[in-house]
């Protein structure tokens, strides 16, 4: 296992993911709370900006992992 493309990627995905999931709750509260939706509709609307921000971290490990293997030896740096 290439432990240090491990740690890459793994950093980067709690950086972004941080971002990515308080975008689709902050959006789910402002347009809850603009368009006057109540706190039940809110709720849902955050849950599924949520599920859509887990598929764009899905997506990005995917990309992430294909750029950077974490399996096999780690190759050396020219």
């Amino acid at each position: 296992m290439n432990t240090r493309n491990l740690i890459t990627i793994v950093s980067m995905m709690v950086l972004v993911g941080t971002e990515v999931f308080a975008v689709a709750i902050a959006a789910g509260w402002a347009i809850a709370g603009l368009f006057d939706l109540g706190d039940h509709v809110g709720h849902v609307l955050m849950v599924l900006f949520s599920l859509v921000a887990a598929w764009v971290m899905l997506q990005l490990w995917r990309k992430a992992t294909s750029i950077e293997p974490i399996r096999g030896g780690s190759r050396a740096v020219r």
